[in-house]
């Protein structure tokens, strides 16, 4: 892993950055675009991890970073540059572990008969956004799996955690003795 001696080094002042490969991308490439989109659900797992209450959700949120972390590495690394380069990468057993965790959760979880909105709790109103950004951070990495090869699990990854915040969120709601806001539709 690289050491960071010095923060800025002023080689993205034209607009381009380097991949973890070495290579010089824009800035506003699908790529990058990929993999600060997950940098920045990683923050706001961040919050998450601050604003919830369930010690359970305090316990397994820190796992999910460092997920995305891993996830981060796979983006920013070309497929053909993992051949030379262990990096850590996505892999079934990650998405393994999200439907596990959903499980868990969904058996205290009533079943779901309504849409619900994002709300109830604080904790459960940031893991919806971290839903939503999540969703964002899979299509661009869908858009990007049609103009360059990404990781095998990038895609299912992204699409199981999207699910796995919308279950932790009522799981947050259902900790914290707050109710799923259920949307109106006569409103």
């Amino acid at each position: 892993m690289p050491r960071i001696t010095k923060v800025y080094t002023r080689s993205g002042d034209e607009g381009k950055t380097g991949l973890g490969g070495g290579q010089r991308v824009d800035k506003d490439s699908l790529r990058i675009e990929a993999y600060g989109t997950v940098d920045e659900l990683n923050c706001i797992v961040g919050m998450a991890v601050l604003d919830c209450s369930s010690s359970e959700l305090k316990a397994c949120l820190p796992k999910i970073q460092n997920e995305l972390f891993h996830l981060g590495s796979d983006l920013c690394i070309l497929e053909e540059d993992k051949k030379k380069w262990p990096v850590p990468q996505m892999k079934q057993e990650h998405v393994d572990s999200l439907e596990s965790l959903m499980d868990k959760c969904q058996e205290e979880l009533s079943p779901l008969e309504e849409f619900i909105l994002p709300g109830g709790t604080r904790g459960a109103a940031t893991l919806h956004l971290a839903r939503t950004v999540c969703r964002r951070a899979e299509r661009i990495c869908v858009a990007l799996s049609k103009v360059e090869e990404v990781g095998e699990y990038v895609v299912p990854y992204l699409n199981r955690l999207s699910d796995t915040f919308f279950v932790l969120a009522r799981y947050e709601n259902l900790k914290s003795g707050s109710k799923d806001v259920f949307w109106n539709k006569e409103a």
